[in-house]
């Protein structure tokens, strides 16, 4: 898979939509739920942020992967969270606070840990010798450019025009929606001679670190005796992950840029959906 004007700069754009999408729905209180809700808000960072990572390494190593699919899906467990995890909160009647309170403090602290996590995949997998790397303050400067600018300036806005932020948040999230499918549409096309042959390679690996975190995340929320609202906020956020994220990072020209990183990133979004249609039957039951 070959760089080019989709990823150079429909992939940022549709990135900058997103996280401005989420920026509209969120106060400065949902960064302070965390002291109301302390317990569930910590379990749920923990595994995002910590077991989801070492998830995704084990089922790096254990399943058959070349090397550059392999710190894909790394690149993909470095991405926990996103819209996407909110609005299927909202569609599974689960904590949908605790939801945007997990993906607005995961959004910042990832600032800092998606370069350490994906420099390791790729000195573990590709090898000391390789010359993909993320130079680290400069990434943590580029990633807060693409994610924590555009959920400032929503956030500014829904201070400001709170009416006005909430009759365009639906649209904006329909329309990221919309961005990030055609993403994933063109970047799939550019190699559609080898879909089926993607989805078997990685498919399998993807789906198993979409069901395997959501069930962690269950685990977790079921040990620490959460209520069932919270523990659906916590599945959802531990096993949804932010595709657009990691297939920047994969394919920007300003991050990896090697599309072929992104592959895992792709097939993942589109199972996401299906997994995410069949918990959301399974939690109104």
């Amino acid at each position: 898979m070959e760089s080019n004007v989709l990823t150079a700069i429909f992939l940022p754009l549709a990135l900058f939509i997103i996280m401005l999408g989420m920026g509209l729905g969120l106060t400065v209180s949902d960064f302070k739920r965390v002291l109301v809700e302390p317990k569930a808000a910590i379990l749920g960072l923990i595994a995002q942020l910590i077991m989801l990572p070492v998830v995704g390494f084990l089922l790096a190593s254990l399943f058959p992967l070349s090397p550059e699919l392999a710190v894909g899906v790394m690149v993909l467990a470095a991405c926990p969270g996103g819209p996407t995890s909110n609005l299927v909160t909202y569609l599974v009647q689960g904590n949908v606070a605790l939801s945007i309170t997990l993906t607005a403090i995961s959004s910042v602290i990832t600032v800092f840990t998606i370069p350490l996590v994906v420099n390791l995949a790729m000195q573990h997998f590709l090898g000391e010798a390789t010359i993909l790397q993320l130079p680290f303050l400069t990434t943590v400067i580029q990633i807060a450019v693409i994610t924590l600018i555009p959920v400032t300036l929503g956030m500014v806005i829904h201070h400001y025009a709170p009416r006005f932020a909430a009759q365009v948040e639906t649209w904006v999230k329909w329309l990221s929606l919309f961005f990030l499918a055609l993403i994933i549409v063109g970047l799939l096309a550019a190699e559609r001679a080898n879909v089926a042959s993607f989805f078997l390679k990685v498919g399998w690996v993807t789906l198993a670190l979409n069901v395997s975190t959501m069930l962690l995340g269950f685990t977790l929320a079921t040990l620490a005796k959460l209520d069932i609202r919270s523990a659906k906020a916590i599945t959802v956020e531990v096993g949804i992950q932010n595709g657009t994220l990691a297939i920047t990072i994969a394919s920007a020209p300003t991050f990896l840029n090697t599309p072929s990183i992104a592959i895992p990133a792709a097939i993942y979004s589109l199972i996401m959906f299906a997994t995410s249609a069949v918990f959301a039957g399974l939690a109104r039951r």
